[in-house]
C-alpha cells in the first residue's frame, strides 16, 4: 500500500490539531511534524506538533477531570464498560491500524495486521480484571479492636509516554489501567509514531468518555519534559531509553511523583550442551527479524559453549544470510525497513564499533544490495564477541546478533548477568528443570525456554536499568492506585 492511500484508508478527522478537554484544538505555537515513510523517505502526512502551553493545557484539562469530574466516582464496572467500548473501536479500524504499523515503523505486514487485535485485547483483560481485582479488602487489626479496610484508589492525572516501536500496544498498557483504576491521562504520542494514539482519541470522543479523562498530545523531547515537570502530573508512566528513563526519573524525584518505567535491554539466550545447533539457530535468528530487531526484548546476546562456538557460528551465518530484507508487504521479505534515517545511522554505527573492537563479522553488515531507498539495513552476527565489547554491552536496536562463547556453565550466567540492563532472557535446552534453574539464577525480569517469548497478559518489566515496575495484567494495575487504609469501629 503506498503512504496516499494509506492516509485516505486511515481518515483521520483532525491530524493539525491536538484533543484536549474532549475538543480538536489547534496546537499553541502552530507547529506539525511530518510523518515520513521507512520504505520511500517521503513524507506523507502532518502532524500537529504539541509545545510547552499545550502540555499545561492538556495537563488542567485532566486535572480538572480527576479532580471535580464524574470518572473517578464511577464504579469499576461503569469504567469497564468504555474500555470494552474502546476495544470495539479498535477493532472497527482493524484495517486501517495494521496498515498503520507497518506505514509508520516498517513492520513485516503480516504481523502489523494484529495490531488492532493486540490493542483491544488489552482493553478487554483490563475490563475484566475489573470483575476479579479487590479494590478494597478487609483484615482485622493487629491490635485495637475494630476494621481495617485497604481500599485502592486512583493515583491521580497520569502522564502516559509512548515510544515509536510499538505505539498501539504500548499505549493500551497505560491507557487501559488507568483508566480502569479511575485516573485521567494525558497521552504523549511519538512524533514518528503518533497514528495509533490519534485513532485511540477518536474512539474516546465517539464513545462519549467524559472531557479530560484522555488528551493526547504530540511532542518532541523538550515539551515532553516540560509535561513530566508540570506538578499537575501525579504520576508519570514511560516507555522508552534508559538515558531517557533515567532523566524522568530525576525529574520526578524532585517532587516525589510517581512513576513506572520499561526501558532498554541487552537480553541473552543462554544455549546448553544438550541444544541442536540447528533447532537453536531458527528460532533465534526469526526472532531477530521481529520489528527488524527493534525491540526492546530482543535476544542480541546468545551464549554458547566455547567448544560448539565455531558450530553455532557457522550455523548462524548461513541462516542470517538467508534472511531478505525488504518491502514489508512482499511476502517474499523476512523483515522491513528500520523506522527512520537516525536509527539506520545508529545500527550501521555500532557495527562499524563491532568492527573496530574486533569482533569478527559474520554475516551482513551493510545495506542490502538493490535497497538504496528507505532504511534498511541486512540481518548482522558478530560471532567472537567479547562480553565487554560494545556491541555486547549497548542496545542496538536494530537486527544485530552477538554470539559469545562461555568457558562453563558458571561463567555462561556470569556473561548473562554482566549488564546494566535486565529485561528479557532465555535458557535453550530439552531439560525443563535446567531451565528453570537457569532462570532462576538471570537477573532479569522475564526468561522463556528455548524461545523468545513475551507475553504482557501475565506481566512484563525489567531489573536493573531496564525500568522499575511491570506492566500487563493485574501487576500492571498496581501502579496507577494507591493504597488507602482505614480503621473502622466495630458497628455499635
Amino acid at each position: 500500500m503506498n503512504p496516499a492511500d494509506f492516509a485516505s484508508l486511515l481518515a483521520l478527522r483532525h491530524p493539525d490539531r491536538l484533543f484536549i478537554a474532549g475538543q480538536w484544538v489547534a496546537p499553541a505555537r502552530g507547529g506539525a511534524f511530518d510523518m515520513v515513510s521507512p520504505m520511500t523517505e517521503e513524507a506523507y502526512l502532518r502532524i500537529a506538533e504539541a509545545t510547552e502551553p499545550d502540555m499545561d493545557r492538556a495537563v488542567a484539562a485532566a486535572r480538572e477531570a480527576f479532580d471535580n469530574g464524574p470518572w473517578p466516582k464511577l464504579s469499576h464496572a461503569e469504567r469497564a464498560d468504555y474500555l470494552r467500548r474502546i476495544a470495539a473501536g479498535l477493532m472497527a479500524r482493524a484495517e486501517a491500524l495494521g496498515h498503520a504499523w507497518t506505514q509508520q515503523v516498517g513492520i513485516i505486514h503480516a504481523m502489523g495486521q494484529v495490531n488492532a487485535y493486540g490493542g483491544a485485547g488489552i482493553f478487554n483483560q483490563y475490563a475484566g480484571i475489573a470483575d476479579s481485582f479487590a479494590f478494597e479488602e478487609q483484615h482485622t487489626p493487629g491490635y485495637g479492636g475494630g476494621t481495617a479496610l485497604i481500599v485502592r484508589e486512583p493515583v491521580g492525572v497520569v502522564a502516559a509516554i509512548v515510544p515509536w516501536n510499538g505505539p498501539l500496544s504500548l499505549a493500551s498498557l497505560k491507557v487501559a489501567p488507568a483508566l480502569l483504576a479511575g485516573c485521567t491521562v494525558v497521552l504523549k504520542a511519538s512524533p514518528e509514531a503518533p497514528l495509533d494514539a490519534y485513532v485511540i482519541a477518536e474512539i474516546a470522543e465517539e464513545i462519549g468518555l467524559p472531557p479530560g479523562v484522555l488528551n493526547l498530545v504530540t511532542a518532541d523531547r523538550p515539551a515532553s519534559e516540560h509535561l513530566v515537570r508540570n506538578p499537575g502530573i501525579d504520576k508519570v508512566s514511560f516507555t522508552g531509553s534508559s538515558a531517557a528513563g533515567r532523566r524522568i526519573a530525576s525529574i520526578c524525584g524532585e517532587r516525589m511523583a510517581r512513576f513506572t518505567m520499561e526501558l532498554g535491554g541487552k537480553s541473552a539466550a543462554i544455549v546448553l550442551d544438550d541444544m541442536p545447533v540447528e533447532e537453536a539457530v531458527q528460532g533465534l535468528t526469526g526472532s531477530i527479524c521481529l520489528m527488524s530487531g527493534q525491540v526492546c526484548a530482543a535476544l542480541t546476546r546468545v551464549v554458547v559453549p566455547r567448544r560448539r562456538h565455531d558450530a553455532f557460528a557457522e550455523s548462524f551465518a548461513a541462516a542470517m544470510s538467508a534472511l531478505r530484507a525488504g518491502d514489508p508487504y512482499d511476502p517474499a521479505s523476512n523483515l522491513g525497513p528500520l523506522a527512520m534515517g537516525r536509527q539506520l545511522d545508529r545500527v550501521l554505527g555500532y557495527i562499524e564499533k563491532g568492527k573496530a573492537e574486533g569482533a569478527r563479522l559474520a554475516a551482513g553488515g551493510g545495506r542490502p544490495a538493490g535497497l538504496n531507498r528507505g532504511f534498511y539495513v541486512e540481518p548482522t552476527l558478530f560471532v567472537d564477541v567479547d562480553n565487554s565489547m560494545t556491541i555486547a554491552q549497548e542496545e542496538i536496536f536494530g537486527p544485530v546478533i552477538s554470539l559469545i562463547p562461555a568457558e562453563s556453565e558458571e561463567d555462561a550466567v556470569r556473561i548473562a548477568n554482566d549488564s546494566v540492563y535486565g529485561l528479557n532472557g532465555a535458557v535453550l535446552t530439552r531439560d525443563r528443570e535446567r531451565a528453570y534453574a537457569f532462570a532462576r539464577r538471570m537477573r532479569t525480569g522475564n526468561v522463556s525456554q528455548n524461545q523468545f517469548r513475551v507475553d504482557t497478559s501475565v506481566t512484563f518489566g525489567g531489573f536493573k536499568q531496564s525500568g522499575v515496575g511491570r506492566e500487563g495484567g493485574v501487576d500492571g494495575l498496581l501502579p496507577y492506585l494507591e493504597a488507602k487504609t482505614i480503621f473502622l469501629d466495630d458497628a455499635a
